[in-house]
């Protein structure tokens, strides 16, 4: 298939050179067009992805009309709070049989609206049927490279979930699908917040058993906060949920875990996200994942911790004295 991707950061570089392992054409769009000149001249991206060479059907441009020209599968790898306005640029643009995937993960500040909702309202209702969304443990530099990986893709219908698939699928990487687009997508986003947790536990020294305790516990949070949406608390015990939560809590490659480890270590968040010279989507879905819990009556005290300390400048030893000395109760809700 002839694939697009709108996004040139890490992620959106390392699914572009996936596609272009098993496809005829895929286009990177870049919202700069002297960087995508760029990378289109060096056939590869040194800022992120250094030493991974561009196969021969990648190409890199900042002609958003010339990247979806044509384009059947349109994976869509922006900013979080930048994805309502990059639809609402491409939308004129999309050809009608085009399926759209958006493996953008965060709550949109605000508004509250995952990103499912967000396209919802910034696309036709003739696109609805073709929105799909990519979660799973998948590190961009491990996809660049090849190494092997596994996602899901979500979608409320499930052709257009097995076109994506199929585009993405072959090499080292394996796509399944799910219809549970909830699930799939809060388990993407919220992740990230825990993983902040369990990299500031790591700074300040707490131990194995803290961060085991904090992937645990960040689990049952956001299951419970998916649910009271409608997801299938299952979608959460698999690569959506604790495939992607383990990896972005425990590897060296997270960038919200290395956001946890710098305050942690007693830094201060202006200069840890200088130094990451990243997005890490942990820090803006610390807000708005809270505010959506508050609006739906859910408890999430680690989140809420988290928010705490990055937000209300609350001291991280004092974020875990508070997590440590909550009062006792039965681990699972069902059971209280």
């Amino acid at each position: 298939m002839n694939c697009a991707v709108l996004g040139a950061g890490s992620w959106g570089t390392a699914l572009a050179i996936q596609l272009a392992r098993t496809n005829p054409q895929v286009r990177l769009w870049d919202h700069r067009a002297d960087r995508a000149q760029e990378l289109q001249r060096d056939r590869q991206n040194p800022r992120y992805l250094p030493d991974v060479r561009f196969p021969d059907a990648l190409h890199v441009s900042g002609d958003l009309l010339w990247t979806l020209d044509g384009a059947q599968v349109i994976i869509i790898v922006v900013p979080s709070q930048t994805v309502r306005q990059v639809m609402g640029l491409a939308a004129p643009l999309i050809g009608d049989d085009a399926v759209i995937c958006c493996a953008s993960k965060g709550v949109e500040v605000g508004s509250l609206m995952t990103m499912s909702q967000v396209l919802e309202e910034v696309l036709p209702a003739s696109f609805h049927d073709h929105l799909t969304f990519l979660a799973g443990p998948s590190f961009a530099k491990e996809v660049a490279v090849g190494l092997p990986t596994a996602v899901v893709v979500a979608g409320h219908h499930q052709r257009p979930a097995d076109l994506v698939g199929q585009a993405l699928h072959g090499g080292a990487m394996r796509a399944y699908t799910t219809t549970d687009v909830v699930g799939a997508e809060l388990g993407g986003a919220l992740k990230n917040v825990i993983a902040i947790a369990c990299g500031v536990a790591d700074g300040m020294g707490a131990g194995l058993n803290a961060r085991a305790a904090l992937i645990t516990r960040g689990l049952a949070e956001i299951t419970r906060l998916a649910v009271a949406l409608g997801a299938n608390p299952l979608t959460l015990s698999g690569l959506a949920g604790m495939g992607d939560l383990v990896l972005t809590c425990t590897g060296d490659l997270s960038r919200n875990r290395r956001v946890g480890l710098g305050l942690g270590q007693g830094k201060q968040l202006d200069a840890i996200l200088l130094e990451l010279g990243q997005v890490a989507e942990g820090v803006i879905t610390a807000k708005s994942s809270r505010e959506l819990a508050h609006r739906q009556g859910v408890e999430m005290p680690i989140s809420d911790e988290i928010y705490q300390m990055l937000y209300q400048d609350k001291p991280v030893a004092a974020a875990l004295m508070a997590l440590m000395g909550r009062s006792r109760k039965a681990e699972r809700d069902d059971e209280r």
